[in-house]
């Protein structure tokens, strides 16, 4: 049986971070690499990634990196979605298959369950539903009281879910042929004809059985879902500092840690786990790391800097900031005395601008989300939910309460007047101020 991992659609809602999302990288290793790891320990060793031509190359450099496994790629030349993508696999597909979208993070039991239930009895295909308790902007799946799909429901209105379990896209079909048939009848003017081939399947009686879920999923839509993700890996990860790493007797280590190759944490540095600190990175003397922090590789963590429950791409260079609850892309460079406030004063949920509209996060605590090669100037402040667009710069002073587009620099300019200095230091003012202090002595 072999897995198939798409990973030849564009993440429009996860602007400005322009990392493809199963390139995202946790803990040393790319998402897509975690979940082939996952994979293999389910007991399948034969692997199909569907890419595009933006992503080709940074895929097959993992494919030649992993051990263990048959892997086949294939070339989406057009990005228009699921059943797209498999129809550009489609030499591939001679045998049962499994359907899985890399970007959401999920454990094992999501394979295993789909086997146990695929040798309980037959079926064309075995999809997974999770049961949700708050609206989902996603598939809701129809079922029949035997457990049998009926209909999907693509990103219905809320309050309009035919039921409260959504789609996960690990689906298992033992017919991929007549999958690919039923992809090719369908009339749609939506992005959602994998699902309406589903859908007319079971009209034309092929039986899908739902496989209910219960474990970890946690689906990465927009940028603030890479916070779920790094807690999930970090939680079942091991505590481990590598032989190679330089760490001051005067810093602190507590709780659950992993650094990496040829770190250096400096005098009077505190890092307290949950933490993730990358390869070849420096934390300086005074810093503070904490609550599930994820710093990348080649980053700088300068002196007097706080860094608390954030995402930070590799080749980050800081110094006396803060950076609170915050994304920040790869190769960013932050002034001394840069805030990115994390809460709000009347302590609501933090909302962010998405494609023109104002998206309820649902976190109380959200700092900035910055993209790739971004730097700010001293004593900048940048408010709650605001996003930086990539190659763009905030201007020393700059408090930052709206969107910066790519590409942009912003500026503070502040007109000031130039006078004759009317004021004598007085010198005796100065020995009587002393003398009361040498008395106070």
């Amino acid at each position: 049986m072999k897995v198939i991992f798409l990973c030849g659609g564009i993440g429009k809602r996860m602007f400005p971070i322009a990392e493809d999302k199963f390139l995202l990288n946790f803990l040393g290793k790319t998402l897509l690499q975690h979940q082939m790891d996952m994979a293999q320990k389910a007991g399948f060793d034969q692997f199909i990634i569907i890419g595009n031509s933006a992503n080709m190359e940074q895929i097959g450099k993992i494919a030649k990196m992993t051990s263990g496994a048959k892997i086949e790629l294939a070339l989406q030349k057009r990005v228009m979605g699921i059943a797209d993508a498999l129809k550009s696999a489609e030499s591939f597909l001679d045998k049962n298959i499994i359907v899985v979208n890399p970007n959401d993070v999920f454990t094992a039991s999501a394979y295993t369950g789909l086997l146990r239930e695929n040798n309980k009895e037959t079926a064309a295909s075995y999809v997974l539903g999770y049961e949700v308790k708050d609206y989902f902007p996603g598939g809701y799946l129809a079922v029949s009281s035997a457990n049998e799909l009926k209909h999907i429901v693509e990103k219905p209105e809320p309050g309009q879910e035919p039921s409260s379990l959504v789609n996960i896209l690990v689906h298992l079909h033992t017919e991929p042929k007549k999958l690919l048939k039923h992809i090719e009848n369908v009339k749609t003017t939506r992005d959602d004809v994998y699902e309406c081939a589903l859908d007319n399947m079971v009209k034309d009686g092929c039986k899908i059985k739902v496989v209910p879920y219960t474990d970890f999923w946690a689906p990465i839509k927009y940028p603030w879902h890479i916070f779920d993700v790094v807690k999930y890996f970090l939680n079942i990860a091991q505590p481990q500092i590598s032989a190679s790493a330089s760490i001051s007797a005067k810093a602190t280590i507590e709780g659950k840690v992993i650094i990496g190759d040829n770190v250096r944490v400096l005098e009077n540095a505190v890092i307290k786990g949950p933490a993730y600190i990358g390869s070849n990175s420096l934390i300086g003397t005074n810093v503070l790391v904490r609550d599930y922090s994820h710093i990348g590789t080649d980053c700088v963590i300068g002196y007097s800097t706080e860094v608390k429950g954030s995402y930070i791409g590799d080749g980050c260079w800081f110094h006396s900031s803060y950076i609170g609850d915050s994304i920040i892309g790869k190769n960013c460079l932050f002034g001394a005395g840069t805030v990115l406030a994390n809460f709000r004063f009347d302590e609501h949920n933090i909302s962010v601008t998405v494609a023109g509209q104002a998206i309820d996060t649902g976190r109380d605590k959200l700092g900035a989300i910055f993209g790739d090669n971004c730097k700010t100037g001293v004593n900048v402040s940048v408010m709650p939910g605001i996003k930086v667009g990539p190659n763009s710069i905030v201007g020393s002073h700059v408090c930052l309460v709206k969107d910066l587009e790519p590409e942009k620099m912003i500026l503070d300019e502040p007109h000031y007047r130039i006078l004759s200095n009317p004021v004598k230091f007085g010198e005796a003012k100065r020995r009587e101020l002393k003398e009361k202090l040498d008395k106070l002595a």
